[in-house]
């Protein structure tokens, strides 16, 4: 199996946006309201915090757009009020051909909203596919849904506009925002959305960026006094997002480092190691036996997480060994038995390592225990 994980940017890149988001920072708040928690309730003539507005025109103006809009309900929801605005319910929606995130297929069947599935790793088809058939939007995931995809979002995008410039996208860039140098807006997409929760923010809220008439009309429609995000809310998803580049960047170069050692033996009883967006950035394992399932439940009793919280949150800082993915899973049943899924979280190269190899040794010895009793 061949992986072609996004091209993750560098720490010193990852510091240019620390520095660029906080000059933003500068630009909106007075000094003394950064070192408050924020505002609360539904302002008369604004219907939310004022804080929360301020934080929607840092993002907005961060990622170069015209609008945001902070959600409850994490990435989840900020898809859900995405599509449902961008698309109508009973739309037609163009989507990868690849297995759908589940919480988007509910939402797809929850508006009613059919799909029309086109490989995007070949643009021939793509192209073609556009030139003979109106569709009312489309969704483009940029990270990876299947472990042989390839394509290049920026460029899918570009040929969409191309040959159906009214075509309303909207880009699901959950595990992508500030691991990589643009987002879905900044790619040409009308609408991007992502969970904060993911970027070392709060927990449930989610984050629409892009066009502001899409934009204007959702906030509309989101006037309900218990759907705003509070101030102190607002101001968490702003720290967050301040350390969320170097932290994970950080990470990044720690997952390559881990995987080139690997690949030269540093761990006995690993067959190979390879990177992938599954969905966030993670080290693939393949081990030489079929003790997936025993390699990670020993991990945990070794200190490992055995499960997310979400997917790089705040809560997450010791290294995560879980199963591989549904998606991926779905491409290849047998993945289960013989593959583990590694996240270095905050930790080195060296714990992930020790972690590994004493839960391999471990596992072959209770086995080997148990054939000579």
């Amino acid at each position: 199996m061949q992986t072609f994980p996004l091209e993750s940017i560098s720490v010193k890149e990852a510091m240019l946006k620390q520095f660029r988001l906080v000059d933003c920072i500068t630009n909106v708040f007075p000094g003394n309201e950064m070192l408050t928690r924020g505002d609360l309730g539904v302002v008369p003539g604004l219907n939310k915090p004022e804080t929360t507005k301020n934080v929607e025109r840092v993002i907005a103006d961060f990622f170069k757009a015209e609008d945001c809009m902070l959600v409850r309900g994490s990435g989840t929801m900020a898809i859900r009020y995405a599509l449902y605005k961008a698309v109508k319910p009973g739309g037609t929606l163009l989507i990868h051909d690849a297995p759908i995130y589940p919480t988007t297929k509910v939402t797809l069947d929850m508006f009613n909203i059919g799909v029309v599935k086109v490989d995007f790793n070949d643009q021939d088809k793509l192209r073609s596919l556009l030139k003979k058939e109106k569709i009312d939007g489309a969704l483009v995931q940029l990270t990876r849904q299947k472990p042989n995809d390839r394509y290049d979002s920026q460029e899918v995008i570009k040929l969409m506009k191309e040959l159906q410039p009214r075509l309303p996208i909207v880009t699901d860039d959950n595990y992508a925002v500030m691991k990589i140098p643009k987002i879905g807006v900044e790619m040409g997409a009308n609408l991007s959305c992502f969970s904060t929760f993911k970027l070392l923010g709060p927990e449930g809220i989610g984050c629409i960026v892009g066009e502001k008439e899409l934009i204007s009309e959702l906030k509309k429609d989101n006037y309900s006094g218990g759907l705003q995000v509070q101030g102190h809310e607002a101001l968490d998803v702003l720290r967050g997002l301040t350390y969320a580049p170097v932290s994970l960047a950080i990470s990044a170069e720690t997952t390559q480092d881990i995987c080139d050692d690997l690949n030269q033996n540093a761990v006995k009883g690993v067959k190979r190691a390879m990177i992938a967006n599954a969905q966030s950035k993670v080290l693939l394992i393949e081990l030489n036996d079929p003790i997936a399932k025993e390699v990670l439940k020993e991990a945990r009793q070794l200190g490992a997480a055995p499960y997310p919280v979400g997917a790089e949150s705040k809560y997450e800082i010791v290294p995560m060994f879980y199963r591989v993915s549904h998606t991926f899973l779905e491409s290849d049943p047998s993945l289960e038995d013989r593959m583990i899924r590694i996240n270095p979280m905050r930790s080195g190269p060296e714990t992930v390592k020790r972690l590994l190899s004493e839960a391999i040794q471990n596992v072959i010895k209770d086995k080997g225990k148990s054939r000579n009793e």
